[in-house]
């Protein structure tokens, strides 16, 4: 029988350590990057048709805020709907092919990318009336930029969507779940090659 040394139990022991170790990092660091700021569409007054003398209050409370690439926008509504549209959808309040749809009265979109994200009503009066929104997402880095123009004469883009995901700290619990799994796993192969070696 082979006598197991602590050199040998050190060099199995490290690479687990310093699994674990980088797991924990990445895992905090996953939340930190998910984890961003959250919007609610219009503050108080949420996301419904505008009054007649305040069409352009999406246009408004959207100029008067930065939105950055892992922060979310929270639409509040009663008897309605939110779609994400493209921009021509945004300008013509055409939303018969949306990019995404809701219609369960507490939506949470998350800002994945930097670039102009398009919202209106599903309900075209509504939307011809003022309830759309467009937001400018800037990148992460970018934090002290100021906001973006909201020009209807920006150049048109390209656009992937916004996410209609699990919110950030879902996200983060799933990353650390992950990570602790295969830092255990880990852990348990580095003592079962200890016990062999």
């Amino acid at each position: 029988m082979k006598k197991v040394t602590n050199h040998h139990r050190r060099r199995g022991g490290i690479p687990a350590a310093l699994f674990i170790m980088m797991a924990f990092y990445c895992s905090t660091l996953a939340s930190i990057v998910v984890a961003g700021e959250e919007f609610v569409v219009g503050g108080a007054k949420g996301w419904r048709r505008p009054d007649q003398n305040h069409t352009e209050m999406y246009l408004h409370w959207s100029s008067n805020r930065r939105f950055h690439v892992g922060d979310s926008i929270r639409f509040e509504y009663k008897n309605d709907s939110v779609m994400e549209v493209d921009k021509w959808g945004y300008y013509h309040c055409d939303a018969t092919n949306p990019i995404s749809a809701a219609d369960d009265g507490n939506t949470t979109v998350y800002l994945d990318r930097s670039g102009p994200f398009y919202f209106t009503s599903g309900n075209y009066d509504h939307c011809k009336d003022g309830q759309r929104l467009q937001v400018g997402v800037l990148p992460l880095h970018d934090q002290y930029a100021p906001p973006p123009a909201m020009s209807p004469f920006s150049s048109p883009t390209s656009h992937s969507g916004g996410a209609f995901l699990p919110s950030p700290a879902s996200f983060s619990v799933f990353v650390f779940a992950l990570i602790s799994a295969a830092a255990a796993a880990a852990a348990a192969a580095a003592a079962a090659a200890t016990r062999i070696a």
